[in-house]
C-alpha cells in the first residue's frame, strides 16, 4: 500500500475513533472520496456514469442546458433561462402563478435529458417542469421541452405542476439519485431536513457503509491479510456474478451457469431503484431482500399491460422478473458493466455472448436482412416505450414477440412497432408461418389476468390455476390472486383454504403477501389460524400485509399472546406508513388500519392529517365520511362528503358515496342525482351503474305509491 494511502486510511479512522465508532459500532457511510484511493480501477469505470452524474450542484461542469436568455413557451407561460453573477436562474410561473426568478440549485440527471431542481421552503426541492433534451441535435435534441406537454390545463393550480406535491425531489426523485439519505420529514411542521452522504450514486449506495471497510483495510496493512474479517466489512459483496459463468451446453444447445445462482442480493440491490416500488421501511439495510423494505407494484391495470410488458413508468425489475433469463439465474451484471452501466458487449454480440451466433443471429431465426434494425435482438425481444417524452426505455421481460396476445387482448407487440402500418393478424400469421406447423405457442398468464381485470365470469378459477403454477412468474400469481378480490366467486374461500394455505407457504414474498391478504375475507377463527404464523415471515412486506388483515382481529378479545403479537404487527404497520408521512396515502392508510382495530379517534386524525398535506385527496373524504356513518353521525359525513366535492369535483367515488348517504337517510331524489353524476364520472365501472339504476328504479317504485295515494 502507498505511503499516502496509509496516510489516508489513518486519518480515517483516527476521525473515527474521535467520534466513538470503531468496528464494533454500526458502520457510517465515508463518502466516495474514502474510496478512490484503493479502488481506483472501478473508480475510473463509475467516474462520468449516469449514476456519477445522477444529481449535481449547479455549475458550469454540470449544467446541460442553454441559459443565456434563452426562451421557451409552454401552456401559454414564456419561460426565461438566464445566468447571473455565475448562477444559474429560471423565470418561470410559481405557485401562485405569477411569474417569477427563480435560481437553479440543482442538475437532476444527464442523458437524454437533464431537470432542474428549486429550493422552496420548508426544505422542499421542487423538479421543474421543463427540462433539457441532451439528445444530440441530429436525434431532435438541444431543446428545452415541457414534460407534460400533452397535459390540458397545466397552470399553477393542476397537481403535476412543478411546484406542487407531486414534484418534490425529497420524496419523489431523491433516495435514488443520492446515496446515504435521510429525508427528515417532520409532519408536525410539514418541513424536510434532507440530507446525503454522497450527492450522487455512489460507492456506499451499493455496497452499504464504507467505515468498517476501511478500518479492516488499515489492520491488514499493518497485520496482514489475516486482519481481514470475513466480508471484509461491508455489508454487501456482491461475489455471485464472480463465482458463476455461462458456456453452452453442447447437448441441449442452451447456456447453462456453472454455478446455479443461489444468491439474489446483487437484483435486488439494482431493483431498489429500478422498479416501481414503494418504502415501508426507514432504515435501510443493505444486501436485504428488496421486500424487506420496499413495496414493488404488481401486473397492475395502468402500469402493465395484462400480459405483464411495461405500460406506464415501471422501470426494469418488475418485467425483468418476469423473464426465463431472471428464473435460469442471469443477473444484471451478466448484461451490464456494474460501474460504468455500460453494455458489457455491443449489438447482438451482447446475447450471443450465451446463445448460439449461427442459430439466433442469422435470418433463419430473425427473418430480417442481416445488420437491419429488425435484425437486433433487442428490437424483438426488448421492444422500448418513451417516457418523460424523450426517454426511450426497453421491456426486459425479454419476451418472444406475441402479436396473437394483440388480436385477442389489445397488448402491444414488438411486430407492429416497427410496421405499424400493418395489422396485428397479419404479424401474426406471419410468426404462424415463421414457426411452422409442428410449433405451437404456450398459453400466456395474459389472457387470465385480462379475464380477472374484465371481470369475466370464468376468471375465478383461471386465477386460482395461475396464482398455484409455481412455473409461472412469482409477480403474475400475485397479481392473480389481488384480481380474486374483484370477483364474486374470489370471494368463497371455504372450499381453498388448502390452496391459500399453499401459497402462504410460497417461496416467493411477493405471493405470501397477496395470499395473505385474501384472508380478509374468510371467517375469523380461519383468518387467525392461517395468518398468525405470517406476523413472523422473514420478509417484512408479508409480516405487514398480515398485520392489516389480522388488525381487526384485536377488537375480538383475543388470549393475551395472541394479542400481544397483535399488537406487535399493528404498530410495525405504523411504522412501516410513517416512513412517508409526507404523503396523504400513509395516514389514509393508518385510518384504515386504526378503523380495523377500533380506534375511530385515531382514524378521524390520520384522515384529518391526509387531508391537511392534500386537501384534494379524495381517499381521505370518503373513508372519514364513512368513519362517521359507523358513529352514527351522517350529517357530519355529509359535511365531509360536501367539502371534498368542493375540493374535487369530479371524483366519482365522492359522489357515489354521497349518493348511499341520501339513500341511507330516506332522500332519495338527492341519491338518485350524486349517483347519477357518479356513474358519469367512471363510465367504466359497471358497479356505479348498478347501484344507480337500483336507486332510480326504487325512485320510480316510491313515486308510482305516492301517486297512487294520492289517487
Amino acid at each position: 500500500m502507498p505511503p499516502f494511502l496509509h496516510r489516508f486510511l489513518g486519518a480515517t479512522i483516527a476521525g473515527l475513533t474521535a467520534i466513538g465508532l470503531s468496528a464494533a459500532a454500526e458502520p457510517t457511510a465515508l463518502g466516495t472520496e474514502a474510496c478512490l484511493p484503493c479502488h481506483a480501477e472501478q473508480a475510473s469505470r463509475w467516474r462520468g456514469s449516469h449514476h456519477d452524474l445522477a444529481m449535481g450542484e449547479a455549475s458550469e461542469a454540470m449544467v446541460r442546458g442553454d441559459f443565456d436568455e434563452a426562451s421557451f413557451i409552454a401552456h401559454g407561460i414564456t419561460s426565461t433561462f438566464f445566468r447571473r453573477d455565475g448562477r444559474y436562474f429560471v423565470r418561470t410561473d410559481g405557485p401562485d402563478g405569477a411569474l417569477t426568478d427563480y435560481r437553479i440549485r440543482y442538475t437532476f440527471g444527464w442523458w437524454p435529458l437533464q431537470q432542474y431542481l428549486i429550493a422552496f421552503p420548508g426544505g422542499r426541492l421542487q423538479a421543474l417542469g421543463i427540462a433539457w433534451d441532451s439528445r444530440s441535435a441530429e436525434l431532435g435534441g438541444q431543446r428545452w421541452f415541457h414534460l407534460y406537454a400533452e397535459e390540458e390545463g397545466m397552470d399553477h393550480r393542476h397537481p403535476l405542476h412543478w411546484t406542487g406535491r407531486e414534484q418534490t425531489w425529497n420524496h419523489q426523485c431523491a433516495d435514488c439519485h443520492s446515496t446515504g439519505l435521510r429525508k427528515g420529514y417532520d409532519l408536525a411542521t410539514d418541513r424536510y431536513d434532507t440530507t446525503w452522504s454522497d450527492i450522487n450514486v455512489a460507492c456506499e449506495a451499493c455496497h452499504g457503509p464504507g467505515s468498517d471497510h476501511v478500518e479492516q483495510a488499515r489492520a491488514a496493512e499493518i497485520h496482514g491479510p489475516q486482519a481481514w474479517r470475513p466480508g471484509k466489512g461491508l455489508a454487501v459483496r456482491l461475489t455471485a456474478h464472480d463465482e458463476g459463468h455461462w458456456s453452452l451446453d453442447p447437448q441441449a444447445g442452451v447456456p447453462v451457469r456453472s454455478v446455479p445462482l443461489t444468491d439474489r442480493t446483487e437484483i435486488e440491490i439494482c431493483a431498489r431503484c429500478h422498479a416501481r416500488r414503494g418504502p415501508i421501511h426507514a432504515s435501510e439495510r443493505p444486501g436485504a431482500p428488496m421486500t424487506d423494505h420496499y413495496r414493488p407494484a404488481l401486473l397492475e391495470a395502468g402500469l402493465y399491460h395484462a400480459d405483464g410488458q411495461i405500460q406506464d413508468e415501471v422501470f426494469e425489475y418488475g418485467s425483468f422478473i418476469q423473464s426465463r433469463m431472471y428464473r435460469a439465474g442471469v443477473t444484471c451484471a451478466d448484461c451490464h458493466d456494474p460501474h460504468s452501466l455500460e453494455l458489457v458487449a455491443p449489438g447482438n454480440a451482447l446475447c450471443t455472448r450465451c446463445h448460439q451466433i449461427q442459430r439466433y443471429d442469422t435470418p433463419t431465426h430473425h427473418h430480417h436482412p442481416p445488420a437491419s434494425t429488425g435484425a437486433a435482438c433487442v428490437a424483438c425481444h426488448m421492444p422500448q416505450r418513451r417516457y418523460m417524452q424523450v426517454d426511450d426505455r426497453a421491456d426486459h421481460s425479454l419476451r418472444i414477440p406475441r402479436p396473437d396476445l394483440t388480436v385477442r387482448l389489445g397488448t402491444p407487440n414488438a411486430c407492429n412497432q416497427c410496421h405499424a402500418e400493418r395489422s396485428a393478424q397479419w404479424a401474426a400469421d406471419a410468426l404462424a408461418e415463421w414457426r411452422g406447423p409442428v410449433r405451437w405457442l404456450p398459453a400466456h398468464f395474459g389472457e387470465i389476468l385480462h379475464a380477472g381485470r374484465h371481470g369475466q365470469v370464468d376468471a375465478g378459477q383461471e386465477l386460482w390455476e395461475l396464482a398455484l403454477d409455481n412455473t409461472q412468474p412469482g409477480i403474475a400469481r400475485a397479481t392473480a390472486l389481488t384480481l380474486l378480490s374483484d370477483l364474486p366467486d374470489g370471494t368463497r374461500l371455504n372450499d381453498r383454504l388448502d390452496d391459500l394455505a399453499a401459497l402462504l407457504a410460497d417461496p416467493d414474498p411477493l405471493v405470501r403477501a397477496a395470499a395473505v391478504r385474501r384472508l380478509e375475507v374468510v371467517d375469523p377463527a380461519s383468518r387467525l389460524r392461517f395468518g398468525l404464523p405470517l406476523l413472523e415471515d422473514p420478509v417484512r412486506l408479508v409480516r405487514l400485509d398480515a398485520a392489516l388483515t389480522l388488525a381487526s382481529l384485536l377488537r375480538l378479545d383475543p388470549p393475551e399472546a395472541v394479542r400481544v403479537r397483535l399488537a406487535a404487527g399493528v404498530s410495525a404497520y405504523r411504522a412501516a406508513q410513517r416512513v412517508v408521512g409526507d404523503r396523504p396515502e400513509s395516514h389514509h392508510n393508518l385510518g384504515l388500519i386504526e378503523t380495523a382495530i377500533g380506534d375511530i379517534r385515531a382514524a378521524e386524525a390520520a384522515y384529518r392529517d391526509a387531508l391537511r398535506l392534500a386537501p384534494d385527496f379524495a381517499p381521505a373524504y370518503v373513508n372519514l365520511a364513512d368513519l362517521y356513518r359507523l358513529g352514527g353521525q351522517d350529517d357530519q359525513g355529509e359535511q365531509v362528503l360536501r367539502q371534498g366535492i368542493a375540493a374535487v369535483p369530479d371524483d366519482p367515488d365522492l359522489h357515489y358515496a354521497l349518493g348511499l348517504l341520501y339513500a341511507r337517510t330516506n332522500r332519495l331524489a338527492a341519491a338518485v342525482e350524486a349517483l347519477t353524476q357518479a356513474a358519469r364520472l367512471a363510465p367504466e365501472r359497471p358497479r356505479l351503474a348498478d347501484v344507480h339504476a337500483l336507486a332510480l328504479e326504487e325512485l320510480e317504485r316510491q313515486l308510482r305509491q305516492s301517486g297512487s295515494r294520492r289517487e
